[in-house]
C-alpha cells in the first residue's frame, strides 16, 4: 500500500500498543450507558462505562481530555495520571482522532460546566490506521460525502441527523399504515416483465433460467395481484430502479411506497394523504410549515384542488383533452421546453411534458391535482362521466411530485387495449412506454376488487422535509461513477 506518514505513524503507535500488551482491535465491549444517558447522570455515579470514537484529544500535562462520538450523541471522558499511573502516558501519546474506545469510570463535571467521565479503566476496541477528515467541518468536498459517506457521517452531526430523521419517518409512515388496518408485503424485484409505470428499465440476465429479466421499476402489479388473491389492504417499501437520466431530483435506485386499498376510490386515498401528513407532522415535524429551497411551506390540510388539463390550458393555452399529438408538439417546441427525442413521443408524455413546465414547477404549498387524461395514466380506471380522463390525483409539493395515486383500473379487456397503444407508442420510438404485461391482464382477468392506489418517493419526500436539494444528501450510498 502507498502509505502516507501519518499513516505509518498510526501503525507505528498501534505497535507500541501491541508491545504493551494491548490488543488494538478488540473482540467486544459492554455499556452500560450511552454517551447521551451518560451525560445525563448525576455527578459521582460510579462504574458508568461508555464507548465511542475520538473526535478530539488535548494532552494537557498529567491531563487528557477526550471527545467521544457516537450515534447517540458526544461526551467528554477524562483521562488523569493519578488514576491511570503508567499507563496514562501510554495512552496520552499513542492514542489518535478516529479510535474507537470503552471507558469506565465516575461522572463528574468539569469547571466549565461540562459532564464528563474521571476514567479508571481505558480500552483500546479499534486503532484507526487513517486519519478522518478535519474533525470540525468534516467532508468539505460534495462528491468526496457521496463517494465516502461513512467519513461524512464520523464527521458531520448534520448529516447523521438528516439520516436519523429519514429511519423515524420509514418508522412513523410503517406505524401509520399498520395503524390503518394495512399489510406489509413483499414483491419481486426480478421481473420477467417491467410494469407499472412509465419508465426505462435496466436489464439483466438470469443464468439459472437463461432469460433476460428487468429489475422492477415499479412493484404495482404485484401489489395488485395480491388483492385480486384476497388480500384487501397491502403496502410496500420497494427499492425500484430506472435507467434514465440523472439530476438532483432522480435517482436511478430509489424507494417506493406504495399501497393499495380494496373497495376505495381516490378520494379516499386524497383523505388518507392528509391524515398522513397530520400524523408525520404530530410526530416527526413538530411544526406545520417548513422551509424548502429558500421557500416557506405550510403543509396545513386541508388541501386546495385544482383540475391538471384546465390548469395546463389556463397556462400554455393548450387543450390536452382535444389537442393533437402534432398540436401539444408545436405548444412544447413554442415555450422552449427542453425533451429528448420530442418527435418519437408517445401522447402520455407529450402532455406530461407539457404540465411538468408550465402547471407543477409553479406550485409551492400542498396542491392536489386531478383529472388527468388516459394517456398519462395506462393504469388508472377511466372517470365515469368523462371517457377522456381517469379518476387519479398528485400531491405536488415545491414543484415536486409527491404522492401519485388514482382509482385502479380493474377492467381487464380495457386494461389490455391500454397496453396495446402504449407497445404502439414504444414501437414508434417512445422507450418510456409501458410494455404489453399478459400475464397482469391474464391475472386480473380473474376479478378485483374495486381498489385505489398510491406511490410515494420515500427519498424526496425526505428531502422535501429535510430542505435537502439534491436526493443524494439523503441516500445513504448514492451510486457514483469510478475515480480514475
Amino acid at each position: 500500500m502507498d502509505l502516507s506518514q501519518e499513516q505509518r505513524d498510526r501503525r507505528e503507535r498501534t505497535q507500541r500498543l501491541r508491545d504493551a500488551g494491548i490488543q488494538p482491535f478488540a473482540d467486544s465491549f459492554q455499556k452500560t450507558h450511552s454517551l447521551k444517558e451518560a451525560g445525563l447522570l448525576a455527578d459521582d455515579t460510579k462504574n458508568v462505562t461508555v464507548a465511542g470514537r475520538i473526535l478530539q484529544l488535548r494532552a494537557l500535562g498529567k491531563l487528557a481530555f477526550v471527545k467521544l462520538a457516537s450515534e447517540s450523541g458526544s461526551y467528554q471522558i477524562v483521562l488523569q495520571v493519578d488514576k491511570l499511573g503508567d499507563d496514562f502516558k501510554l495512552w496520552s501519546k499513542n492514542l489518535d482522532l478516529g479510535d474507537f474506545v470503552g471507558a469506565k469510570g465516575v461522572t463528574f463535571t468539569t469547571k466549565h460546566g461540562e459532564p464528563s467521565l474521571l476514567v479508571e479503566e481505558l480500552t483500546l476496541l479499534t486503532k484507526a490506521l487513517s486519519p478522518l477528515p478535519e474533525k470540525f467541518h468534516g467532508l468539505a468536498d460534495i462528491e468526496k460525502k457521496y463517494r465516502e459517506r461513512h467519513l461524512d457521517l464520523a464527521t458531520n452531526e448534520a448529516t447523521k441527523k438528516r439520516f436519523l430523521f429519514r429511519s423515524k419517518l420509514v418508522k412513523t409512515l410503517r406505524d401509520f399504515f399498520d395503524g390503518q388496518g394495512f399489510l406489509e408485503v413483499e414483491t419481486p424485484v426480478l421481473q420477467t416483465k417491467p410494469s407499472g409505470a412509465v419508465a426505462t428499465p435496466f436489464m439483466t440476465h438470469h443464468n439459472a433460467l437463461d432469460i433476460d429479466c428487468a429489475l422492477r421499476i415499479a412493484p404495482e402489479t404485484y401489489l395488485k395481484r395480491c388483492l385480486i388473491g384476497g388480500f384487501e389492504r397491502v403496502y410496500e417499501f420497494a427499492r425500484c430502479f430506472r435507467n434514465e437520466g440523472i439530476d438532483p431530483t432522480h435517482l436511478q435506485d430509489f424507494t417506493m411506497m406504495e399501497l393499495y386499498a380494496g373497495y376505495e376510490n381516490y378520494e379516499f386515498l386524497i383523505e388518507l394523504a392528509e391524515k398522513m401528513f397530520t400524523e408525520i407532522i404530530e410526530k416527526v415535524l413538530e411544526t406545520n410549515e417548513i422551509e424548502f429551497a429558500g421557500q416557506k411551506i405550510k403543509l396545513t390540510t386541508p388541501w386546495p384542488r385544482i383540475d391538471i388539463v384546465e390548469k395546463i390550458k389556463a397556462e400554455s393555452g393548450v387543450d390536452v383533452d382535444n389537442a393533437t399529438d402534432e398540436e401539444i408538439r408545436e405548444a412544447i417546441k413554442k415555450l422552449n421546453i427542453d425533451v429528448a427525442n420530442l418527435a418519437k413521443l408517445g401522447r402520455g408524455n407529450l402532455i406530461d411534458a407539457l404540465y411538468k413546465k408550465v402547471v407543477r414547477e409553479k406550485i409551492t404549498n400542498p396542491t392536489i391535482l386531478t383529472g388527468h387524461p388516459v394517456a398519462l395514466s395506462p393504469l388508472a380506471r377511466r372517470n365515469d362521466k368523462n371517457s377522456k380522463r381517469v379518476d387519479r390525483f398528485q400531491l405536488v409539493i415545491a414543484g415536486w411530485e409527491v404522492i401519485n395515486g388514482f382509482s385502479e383500473l380493474t377492467d381487464a379487456d380495457d386494461q389490455q387495449g391500454r397496453f396495446v397503444e402504449q407497445a404502439k407508442a414504444k414501437a414508434g420510438g417512445d422507450q418510456e412506454a409501458m410494455e404489453n404485461d399478459e400475464d397482469f391482464v391474464k391475472a386480473l382477468a380473474h376479478g378485483m376488487p374495486p381498489a385505489a392506489g398510491w406511490g410515494i418517493g420515500i427519498d424526496r419526500l425526505v428531502a422535501l422535509l429535510t430542505n435537502s436539494d439534491n436526493l443524494k444528501d439523503i441516500v445513504l450510498f448514492p451510486l457514483m461513477r469510478p475515480e480514475k
